[in-house]
């Protein structure tokens, strides 16, 4: 199991998911595809999967302890060296269940910060990947200090080495936090000057946002000729990256930015790090909402993006739906129109198109698209730049809510 609670935790990398269903209004995901993707990002292999379903959480096991049994059995069986949760756990809960287990438990959010951890590149990042890090180990150094805890004996007796460690971590971690929230203020402060420059020279921003793995950056390379990092894993992109893209339609050039996915369960500290970079999207002038049209879970992680974008104020920017990987659709799933419009909400239509970034079927009515929005403000007649292949035309001001 990669290192996704402490330094101590083992090496090796076979692991047991665990999903849990807590009834309605909880989300669940009955296949742990995407946590056995996650795990597979972070470095682990699994090698079974258990389902459960619950009212409520376990206060001390999540689970209930027959539930706890037959998850060790499996451990024992296959030879799993970590347990992970789709679910996040208490630092109680995750105590014990490694008391429990006898191995290492993560649950999704570490699972998550494990993988942000491996993929940051800039200084940026890894500032904000450490910030989220320690917000979350905070909360659980008890349980590097377990074996102190057994050396001072019963459990009623307090002081001891065991606490002040935990005391002098959480201080240290403390003040890192503090340093790490200033120093990222300062990147913010530098953003808002270069987003005020770009401001004053009239540049359109648009930004790429959706569901991870959903195909952005290969879109943005698509679009830019650029080369930037793109693979087909889980967070492959966690640095903003921005390029000009020359519209001949719009007869101007606007800046592209490609930006961190998003996933289910993102952690809140997640995003609330990630501030500095998500900004990019919620300064943008138009969002390019790209979606895997060959996922099952289309429209989960649709909503997903929006409920994220919603979070960081960025629910009211124009966007365009960019339904990518149309080539993987079978015959009897492939639209009637490769443009059309989608209601994301009452009274909210914004305009939809299918596309494939590896192909690049699509691309040419996805430009005619951003350019509608594009066109500058004294263009004549820019009431419409673009029609739909229906005839329909495509307006340039910005949907309304």
């Amino acid at each position: 199991m990669s290192k996704h609670g402490t330094p101590q935790d083992v090496d090796s990398n076979r692991a047991v998911l665990v999903g849990v269903d807590l009834g309605p209004g909880a989300s669940f995901d009955p296949t742990l595809d995407e946590l056995q993707l996650l795990a597979e990002s972070a470095g682990d292999l699994t090698v079974a999967k258990v389902l459960a379903k619950r009212r409520s959480p376990d206060p001390a096991l999540f689970v209930g302890s027959g539930k706890a049994d037959e998850i060790k059995e499996l451990v024992l069986v296959h030879g799993a060296h970590g347990v992970i949760f789709d679910q996040a756990l208490s630092p109680a809960q995750q105590r014990n269940l490694e008391r429990h287990l006898g191995v290492p438990v993560a649950d999704r959010t570490a699972l998550i910060l494990e993988i942000f951890a491996q993929r940051a590149q800039s200084h940026e990042g890894k500032l904000q990947v450490e910030l989220a890090r320690l917000q979350y180990l905070s909360t659980r150094l008890v349980r590097r200090w377990s074996h102190l805890e057994r050396q001072r004996g019963g459990v009623g007796h307090r002081g001891g080495p065991g606490e002040a460690q935990i005391e002098l971590d959480r201080r240290m971690i403390g003040d890192r936090i503090k340093q790490l929230k200033e120093r990222l203020e300062k990147v913010k402060r530098q953003r808002g000057t270069q987003r005020r420059a770009r401001e004053r020279s009239g540049t359109f921003r648009v930004s790429l946002v959706g569901y991870t793995n959903a195909g952005k950056s290969t879109l943005f390379n698509a679009l830019t000729k650029a080369r930037a990092y793109a693979a087909d894993q889980l967070f492959a992109t966690l640095d903003t990256t921005t390029r000009s893209l020359y519209l001949g339609e719009a007869g101007r050039a606007v800046s592209l930015s490609d930006t961190v996915g998003f996933i289910r369960d993102l952690p809140h500290k997640l995003v609330e790090a990630f501030r500095a970079t998500l900004q990019e999207a919620a300064d943008a002038d138009l969002l390019l909402h790209v979606v895997d049209a060959a996922s099952p879970l289309l429209a989960e992680q649709r909503a997903e993006v929006e409920r994220v974008l919603e979070e960081i104020g960025a629910e009211g920017i124009a966007q365009i739906l960019v339904y990518n990987k149309a080539d993987l659709l079978p015959d009897s799933q492939q639209p009637r129109q490769a443009c059309d419009e989608l209601e994301l909400s009452a009274g909210l239509r914004v305009p939809r198109v299918f596309i494939s970034a590896r192909t690049g079927q699509g691309l040419d009515q996805l430009r005619r698209l951003i350019a509608a929005q594009a066109v500058p403000p004294d263009t004549p007649d820019r009431s419409v730049v673009s029609q739909l292949p229906d005839g329909t035309a495509v307006p340039s001001t910005p949907p309304q809510h």
